[in-house]
């Protein structure tokens, strides 16, 4: 996306701020007219010091008393339009920010992908930050110096015309090597802050797997990857850096010839006049002249956060131009599903060359238990996946209640399922809202009582705060523990339909046998889907399902095949319980 694209499309995050754009234009037109007038004074100022033999004279007193009166006007206006353009920075940015994450949040699970974790935060966190910095001092430099540009060169026309075209002729220049500069130096800040992006990803993996890395003795390994990445972003920032600087002693170079030409011109005019008016002339002239240039070396200052601030933008401008998933199909709520669930001939892959389910029929009657078995990579938990729209199948089609699944909303359908994965997740607060995620309105008895269920009240008990406790990266909590508090929040959203994907892989032999028989009090009357490794689990499903390569190989209740001494469900079972 080019600049003026770029700049363009961030502007209609300004609209909401007309009101406060134009108080902000007013205090600069204060501002501007307070600090031209200044100019004059002080020329004025000078030829009184020059035409009176007293310091004390009462023309002099007026112009000190009109000097200070325009020094206030002109520091109150600039700190206000600062603080107004602070206010217009953040609040745009925070408007883009949260409709950044609304549009996240709409995004499937296939898109995530596009994305990695710290390359997402990075966006959200370093790039909008160099956003809301640039758009404040730009801002700023734009409302405190548009009127006095404008004013300045009205005024110095009509003092000199002959050393107001000097300036003109020297300002593009200021324009030329700005752009110039900029042009070749955006590639660079782009690599830069694309690298900023896989610092922070791997900084976020590799301090939250920290133990793995101590546990492998991989420290001397990690460190080297992180200095390379580290010297990359150290390379491509110091081309970045070096380029953008350039900007302001280039510009600052033209200002200075410009100062030694409009000496030169000043002088010859002061040579060859009769009166000593020609002093003051100069002073304010120069003055003048410094004013209306300062506003474009201002800008060559900022060059650098203007260029990262723009590649932030392009960088968030991607996530929002992530398409989202739209149905052709009308969406339709549903209400009270009873459970029936088939897969007909479903195909998918997450690469369309390489499916994973192939051509997978499946027909579940309501309250049934099915048990899905097979090796890793078998695609039981794709399966999963695909019924709780995290992706769209690629052929076939999924029905509920003989409803295709295409057609249902997807927050209609995910609010009627019960997940409880392998992997726990608890956000930063305490134990009794980690629970209530999964039922806002729950009250506290109700939670309590699912946290009896689950066998997770016993161990709560025990901690210091009970229920209040802050779950955190500090919280001395097992695996199984966390593992009852997942469960504990499934069961308190009473789900129609529940899914368990290695629900019970981290408790020991007891505890399973409790949470197992709490699962079976849940399971009542509900269609489930068990994923499991550890056959015992899974004796007293309705279906049990051994599936390789996409496929069903098998399927039956326990009896019917522990029965068949030729079954891979034989094997396996057998060679689990062998000892």
């Amino acid at each position: 996306m080019s600049l003026t694209q770029t700049a363009k499309r961030f502007f209609s995050y300004l609209k909401p701020f007309k009101k406060t754009l134009i108080l902000m234009l007013m205090m600069g037109i204060i501002s501007g007219a307070s600090a031209i007038f200044l100019t004059a004074l002080t020329g004025k100022t000078i030829n009184i010091l020059t035409r009176s033999t007293s310091l004390f004279s009462n023309n002099f007193i007026r112009a000190i008393i009109l000097f200070i009166s325009c020094i206030i006007i002109t520091t109150l206006t600039q700190w206000y339009v600062q603080r107004l353009s602070f206010d217009v920075a953040y609040q745009s940015i925070d408007y883009l920010r949260q409709q950044a994450i609304q549009h996240l949040n709409q995004l499937s699970i296939r898109d995530f992908d596009q994305f990695d974790t710290g390359d997402i935060i990075s966006r959200f966190t370093n790039d909008l930050d160099n956003v809301s910095t640039a758009i404040q001092q730009l801002l700023v430099s734009i409302f405190s110096s548009i009127m006095t540009v404008i004013i300045a060169l009205v005024v110095m026309f009509s003092l000199n015309i002959p050393l107001t075209l000097v300036i003109l002729c020297t300002t593009p220049f200021i324009f030329l090597m700005t752009y110039i500069v900029a042009r070749h130096g955006q590639h660079y800040f782009q690599k830069q802050q694309a690298i900023i992006g896989q610092l922070t990803a791997f900084s976020e993996e590799y301090i939250h797997e920290q133990s793995l890395v101590d546990l492998y003795h991989q420290q001397d390994s990690v460190q080297q990857q992180f200095e390379a990445i580290n010297d990359s972003l150290y390379k491509s920032g110091q081309h970045a850096q070096f380029i953008s600087s350039l900007t302001n002693p280039l510009s600052r170079f033209v200002d200075h010839i410009t100062y030694a030409l409009i000496g030169l011109i000043g002088g010859f005019i002061i040579y060859h006049s009769s009166g000593s008016i020609a002093v003051g002339l100069l002073s304010s002239f120069t003055l003048y002249a410094s004013q209306f240039s300062k506003p474009f070396i201002e800008l060559s200052g900022i060059l650098t956060q203007i260029q990262t601030a723009i590649v932030g933008l392009n960088r968030v401008f991607d996530i929002l131009d992530t398409p989202i998933e739209s149905c052709t199909e009308p969406q339709h709520q549903l209400k009270n599903p009873k459970g029936k669930i088939d897969f007909d001939n479903v195909t998918f892959g997450y690469q369309k060359e390489h499916p994973v389910i192939r051509h997978f029929s499946l027909h579940v009657q309501p309250g049934e238990q099915i048990a899905i078995v097979g090796k890793t990579g078998a695609g039981k938990s794709t399966l999963i996946n695909l019924l709780l729209r995290f992706y769209e199948v690629q052929d076939g089609m999924i029905y509920i209640d003989d409803q295709p699944i295409t057609t249902i909303d997807k927050a209609s359908l995910r609010q009627h399922f019960g997940l409880v994965l392998q992997d726990t997740w608890f956000f930063n607060g305490s134990i009794i809202d980690n629970l209530r995620f999964a039922c806002p309105n729950a009250s506290r008895e109700k939670i309590i009582q699912a946290a009896k269920t689950a066998n997770a009240h016993p161990f709560i008990k025990r901690l210091p705060h009970g229920y209040d406790t802050i779950l955190d990266e500090h919280a001395n909590l097992s695996e199984g523990e966390r593992q009852l508090l997942s469960i504990a929040r499934t069961l308190l959203s009473n789900p129609k339909i529940l899914v368990l994907d290695e629900a019970t892989s981290s408790l020991d032999t007891l505890t399973e046998k409790r949470v197992q028989e709490a699962f079976e009090r849940l399971m009542q009357n509900r269609t489930s889907f068990i994923i499991a490794h550890r056959l015992a689990t899974i004796q007293k499903s309705n279906q049990i399902l051994i599936v390789e390569d996409g496929t069903i190989i098998e399927h039956g209740t326990h009896n019917e095949l522990i029965h068949n001494q030729h079954s891979h469900y034989y094997q396996l079972y057998h060679d689990q319980f062998k000892n």
